[in-house]
């Protein structure tokens, strides 16, 4: 099955039923969205190689699995609560939720998410003792913030405060945490790479909401979409894609001495991405290009990385 087909293919195709257990858990983690958490610790990281000379890589690797697990979490929880309000049903534009679908039970789906901001806070604590409290902060608040996003009052998730919470998280905490982990201090520069970073995972969220403005509005949802439109909707993805390509030099170039530009190798893509979202009509059609931007950001984080490493 393709992202691009709503949630009606499975329902009249009879896959669900085909779906091993481990398929249904894949789909509930949403596995083509945890590179927004790969890309930000890795930027921090080769941000820290080039400036100290060394990358602690212990704690990289855990702070990858930290990341990688609250952004499975708060996905799993995400598929659960949304389900529980009423969100999510079988007119769904986007990729199959468990939990709409009957395919796994939404109490289950919960715990799986607790489950995995617990095994995000054991890779959070084996990195404290390097990172002190600045860390267990940034663990803490990450992890409120991901059961935060879909729970509560009123969600992060239906306000149009969504892209501002993927940007401080799977940016500015992601990359200035891992640069924190490895050099022990911190400077504006990381903190523009940072927002580099999470520009392009607020992108992500971006054409979610836009794919799912109509069904949003209709459950009383206020996403940035919603609240801005269609035409400023398409302004504001073409800033958030094209805006790290404006500040590569800022953190890139500083100090010099490494071919940061490499990074530009992903300019064409984003040009692209950014004039076929201003054509697409709100539909299934978005989520490929969802799926690019996650890419894009991978492939802007790999190519940053390989030029801070030369």
């Amino acid at each position: 099955m393709k992202d691009t087909q709503p949630i009606e293919y499975l329902l009249q195709s009879g896959n669900t039923e085909e779906r091993s257990a481990f398929s249904l858990w894949l789909m509930a983690v949403r596995p083509r969205t945890l590179s927004m958490a790969l890309a930000p610790v890795a930027v921090g990281a080769c941000l820290a190689g080039r400036d100290a000379g060394t990358i602690n890589w212990l704690a990289m690797v855990a702070a990858l699995l930290g990341a990688v697990f609250i952004q499975a979490g708060t996905n799993l929880h995400n598929d659960a609560a949304d389900f529980e309000r009423g969100g999510d049903g079988p007119e769904r534009l986007g990729p199959p939720r468990v939990s709409a679908l009957g395919l796994l039970p939404s109490e289950l789906v919960k715990k799986a998410a607790l489950l995995s901001f617990a095994l995000a806070a054991l890779c959070g604590a084996t990195l404290i003792s390097i990172g002190g409290w600045i860390i267990l902060a940034i663990g803490l608040l990450s992890i409120l913030a991901g059961l935060a996003y879909s729970s509560g009052p009123i969600p992060i998730s239906h306000t149009p405060l969504g892209e501002i919470f993927v940007l401080l998280f799977f940016g500015l905490a992601a990359v200035g945490g891992t640069y924190w982990l490895n050099v022990g201090t911190l400077n504006w520069t990381i903190g523009i790479a940072g927002i580099a970073v999470g520009l392009f995972a607020a992108a992500v969220l971006l054409v979610n909401n836009h794919r799912d403005a109509v069904s949003d509005a209709r459950v009383g949802r206020r996403t940035l979409a919603i609240v801005a439109g269609f035409r400023l909707t398409t302004i504001c993805y073409a800033a958030f894609t094209l805006t790290p390509f404006l500040l590569l030099p800022l953190f890139g170039g500083v100090p010099p001495g490494h071919p940061w530009w490499l990074a530009y190798g992903a300019l064409p893509f984003a040009v692209i991405l950014a004039r076929r979202f201003a054509f697409e009509p709100r539909g299934p059609g978005l989520n490929r290009i969802l799926v690019r931007t996650a890419q894009l950001q991978l492939a802007y984080a790999a190519l940053l990385c390989l030029g801070l490493t030369l």
